[in-house]
């Protein structure tokens, strides 16, 4: 199975475009801090086992393009790589407690999207699964009784 991870347990392929942004969409990701940040979300995704396919960090906000492996819902995932990274920049970078007072540099939310084979290969995939049942059994049949 051409493109798919495995895991003890599975062979999966569950890839998500995720989008966040800093608090009030500050321009904060600049400087020594961008560079930081990718290698903190490098270490972060080597740690859970995900695959960062592409990723980009602007001045406003971040983009990553992940293959999440089946245990890891996307919103426990937005959970770590935010969380754990506004932790450790906050920790490094003092000057963003100027501009963020509190425990927060991510705003709350966060865009994800699945990203994949479309619908349409799906539902024909799945219709033909019991012919195919079908014309194999009718294979061991004539087998069996040749």
């Amino acid at each position: 199975m051409e493109g798919y991870n495995k895991s003890s347990h599975a062979a999966y392929r569950c890839e998500y475009h995720f989008v966040w942004v800093p608090k009030y969409r500050y321009h904060v990701l600049i400087k020594q801090i961008k560079p930081r940040l990718k290698e903190i979300l490098e270490e972060l995704c080597n740690w859970l086992d995900i695959t960062i396919l592409e990723g980009a960090i602007c001045s406003d906000h971040v983009h990553m393009y992940l293959s999440v492996p089946p245990k890891y819902s996307p919103s426990h995932t937005m959970k770590i790589l935010k969380g754990k990274s506004a932790e450790r920049l906050r920790k490094e970078f003092p000057e963003l407690g100027k501009r963020y007072w509190g425990m927060h540099l991510w705003a709350r939310g966060y865009f994800v999207s699945t990203v994949g084979i479309n619908s349409e290969v799906i539902r024909e995939y799945v219709k033909n699964q019991e012919d195919e049942q079908i014309r194999e059994e009718q294979r061991r049949l004539w087998k069996d009784d040749g």
